[in-house]
Order: structure tokens, then sequence, then C-alpha cells
């Protein structure tokens, strides 16, 4: 956490404070120090290829103020302003350092201008700088993903309370962090239901294209990439609606604030682009979560490995030929992808191995997710491979493992 000083200017006393976001941008009036200040000689400014990213250069404008050093925080918020012109939050920091100068500022955005405006660029000044305490220990992982397939290169996770995109690389089967974005999402947050309810969807997702910038409105930015909304799990329980993408800014505006989307992920341009880079179309997961939870490692391979025997067991179950073996596994709430009950969806496949003395049954290519929120769903994916004889054939299947009482149970199962 950031420590910042200011200096009161009725009272001239100093105070240290420990500030989250809400207390720099809510608490005391901000005013140009009464104690001397710095001086420092004037920085030629940076182009804009070669610049921070300009969160950081933000970030380093309070951390000037904190210090009482007015002068470096303009200067900082001068070079913020000149390498990205359409940065409105940028513009509205600088315009309040310069009435500094001249008389106390209360909050953010003391400036005239229209109040709905001010409001939204006060929120993601707020979720921004709220981050920095926020900040994911690096030791720690994202609890919802439990494996990726060695051939899923990274994983994006995109975290609605801290408006915020984490990409993951996939090392050998562990998770490391490469790096995170500021992202907006739905005007009425998350949780999406039906066409047009303006909510971001919340679940485990797939890139299922790239579309160029040049062959979209100039609303999309540099670019889209849709995902798969609705999945198969928002259809069985009713969800509705279309076209959520991850997708860019319009030329006049760096970012969007936090929630300002009719449902989609909206990135700034650059980090559109760079993002991109690491997605490859039909692999990649999306997961959009409330909230993403970091645990330890050690927490994190026990959850693994429940999902791991979860499904191997499974596995041995039918190899057995046992059908009461089998149907242990299942939920009495099941339901296929076509809306059958338990009993009638698992004649079918009792009838095609009614004859079969011997089978062998491998899986591979497993992938496993906590479905975002909620500790008592696991989505596993997985290629099942099997073998009678000298026949072997080999489907894509997903199950939906959910709690019940304590027990493991197959809500939901479709071939893909």
């Amino acid at each position: 956490m950031l420590r910042f000083e200011f200096i009161d200017r009725p009272t001239g006393t100093c105070r240290a404070l420990f500030f989250s976001l809400a207390c720099l941008l809510a608490a005391g009036s901000w005013a140009a120090p009464a104690a001397k200040q710095e001086t420092r000689p004037a920085r030629a400014a940076t182009p804009p290829a070669g610049t921070p990213d300009p969160e950081v250069l933000l970030i380093e404008v309070y951390k000037e103020l904190g210090a009482n050093n007015l002068r470096a925080a303009q200067e900082k918020a001068d070079r913020l302003v000149e390498a990205y012109p359409n940065f409105r939050l940028g513009h509205l920091v600088r315009g309040d350092l310069l009435l500094m100068h001249t008389r106390p500022v209360k909050q953010l955005g003391a400036v005239d201008g229209p109040e709905d405006k001010l409001k939204n660029l006060r929120a993601e000044a707020m979720v921004r700088l709220r981050f920095l305490r926020e900040r994911p220990d690096p030791a720690l992982v994202p609890r919802v993903v439990l494996q990726l397939r060695d051939d899923q290169k990274h994983v994006l996770l995109v975290d609605a309370r801290r408006s915020r995109l984490f990409v993951y690389a996939n090392e050998r089967g562990q998770l490391k962090f490469v790096t995170d974005y500021y992202v907006s999402q739905g005007k009425l947050g998350i949780n999406k239901l039906r066409e047009g309810d303006q909510k971001t969807p919340v679940g485990v997702y797939y890139i299922t294209s790239h579309l160029p910038g040049a062959r979209l409105p100039e609303f999309y930015g540099s670019g889209a990439l849709p995902i798969n909304y609705p999945n198969e799990w928002d259809k069985l329980n009713g969800r509705g609606g279309s076209g959520i993408w991850l997708h860019g800014t319009p030329p006049d505006s760096y970012s969007r604030p936090p929630l300002s989307s009719d449902g989609c992920v909206v990135l700034t341009n650059p980090d559109l682009h760079r993002l991109t880079e690491s997605v490859e179309v039909g692999k990649t997961p999306v997961v959009i979560s409330e909230s993403i939870d970091f645990v330890s490692k050690a927490r994190w391979e026990s959850d693994r490995g429940l999902a791991a025997r979860l499904v191997d067991n499974w596995r041995r179950d039918v190899e057995s030929l046992v059908p009461s073996r089998v149907l242990a596994n299942y939920s009495r709430q099941f339901k296929s992808e076509r809306g059958e009950d338990l009993k009638t969806w698992f004649s079918k496949p009792q009838q095609s191995f009614r004859n079969v003395k011997q089978l062998k049954v491998s899986l591979r290519d497993n992938t496993h997710f906590f479905y975002p929120g909620r500790d008592d769903l696991i989505v596993s994916t997985f290629t099942q491979e099997s073998t009678v004889g000298k026949n072997t054939s080999s489907i894509r299947k997903r199950q939906y493992w959910a709690k019940e009482s304590g027990q493991w149970k197959i809500i939901y199962e479709l071939t893909l």
C-alpha cells in the first residue's frame, strides 16, 4: 500500500495517512501545499510510443501530490495528457492540479462540467487506484482455473468487482501471472439473463473469433474478440442474449467508465492489441466472475486433485461396465443436452455396451474449472477414448459436477 503525506492548508500540519483510493478521493481537501515546493527541471515530453502505461503515469501523479510535490505532479500530468490526448481522466486530473495553484480542491473533478460525466470519471479513478491496494499477491493463484490443456497457452480472467482482466500463462500445467488490464463492463453490472439487460455474463467461455477494427464501426475501436455466450450452461438455465465481445474503444476515448457497456468487456485499444497477441481462437478460455479468488498453491493443488479424481473415478466406473457403478456418479436432478432425465438418457449407452465384455477407457486433454463464484460446481472437459477389441472411438465431452449433500454428482453432461 502506498503511503501519502498531505499538508492541510488551514493548519499547515502534516498528517501521515495510509490511503486506499476512497480515502485519497474522499477524505479532506486537496490544495497546493503550504510548505515550500521542491524545484525540479522541466522534462521534455516523451513520445507516445515510449511512454509508460497511462495508469502508471496517473499513479505517479498522485505519489508526487502525496509527497507535497505539486510542481512535479503537474509535470507528470502534462506528460500524461500529451502522450494520451484522448485520456479524459488524465485531463480531469490535470485540471484539478491547475486549480490547486489558486484554491483548495475538495474532490476529483472540481472543474465545471456535466455531473454525469464527472461522476463516471471519478468512478474510473477510484477503480484504477483502488487496485493498488487490492493487487493480488504474486505467490497466490486464481482458484477458478484448476487445469488447462497443454495446448492452451493462456487463460483470461475478468474480475468485475476490480474492473480488471488478468492474463495467466500455462507453463507445464502451472499458472503464471503475465499482466492485467483495466476493463469496463455492463452498465447494470454482471449476471446477464436476457437480451438488452445491459449486464455482463458470468461463466466459463472461449474466444470464438477475432474481428479486426477495419471490419467494424469505430465504436468497437481496434477490434473485437467474441466469446461463446450463451454457452450450454447458460442455455440450460434459461439465460438469453448474444453478441458478448471483448472489444476496444472509439477514437475519441482512451478508456470508458467501469460500468458503461451494454454487456461487453471493454479494454483500451492498446491493451486490446496486446491481449490479442496472446489469444488463440477456439482455445483461449475467458472466465468472467464477480470476483476472482486467489488462493495458496497448496489449496489450489488440493482443489485440482479433487477435480481430477472425480473424472478419473467416473472413467473407472464406465470401464467396469457395471451400470450401478456408473449411475452412482450422476445426480437425480441430471438433465442431458436434449433435456432428457437420467433414466431415459442412460438407457441408450447401456444398449450399446450390452454385449461388450471388456472396455478400455482413457481420458486426455483435460480441463477443469470451478464455475465462477461457486465452490460447489466444477466444469470438466476432456477427450474420451473408448476401445472395444480393435476398435477405438473418440469424443470430446463436458461434465458439470455439482456438490449435493457433501457428494459430488454429475448434473449435466454433453458431447461437444
